[in-house]
């Protein structure tokens, strides 16, 4: 499994609009989506996905607000925004992995 990746404060002040934005957009994305079917196991289902989505974003502020890259965090989000559709969303959060090397 992969370990949390530690940021410098300094990094942290320097990346934390990139940081906050992707977060943002993931639980504004994610809170948009609709069941991809009618009925209700659909609903819960979809439910469920995004507050596993929103569940991470809150694990990612809070690793980034102790100046790390939470990565159960980001596995939870990505995991959860692929059961939702949103590859292309799913990939960013997986690059903040690679947040402030280079």
């Amino acid at each position: 499994m992969t370990q949390d990746k530690a940021l410098s404060p300094d990094d942290r002040a320097r990346l934390d609009q990139v940081f906050m934005q992707v977060v943002l957009d993931v639980q504004a994305q994610a809170q948009q989506t609709q069941p991809e079917q009618p009925g209700n196991l659909a609903a819960m289902f979809h439910k469920e996905q995004v507050g596993e989505a929103l569940q991470g974003c809150a694990m990612l502020i809070a690793g980034w607000n102790e100046n790390r890259v939470d990565e159960a965090g980001v596995q939870r989000s990505a995991r959860a925004l692929r059961g939702l559709g949103l590859n292309d969303l799913a990939e960013r959060v997986e690059r903040l992995r690679q947040i402030g090397e280079g």
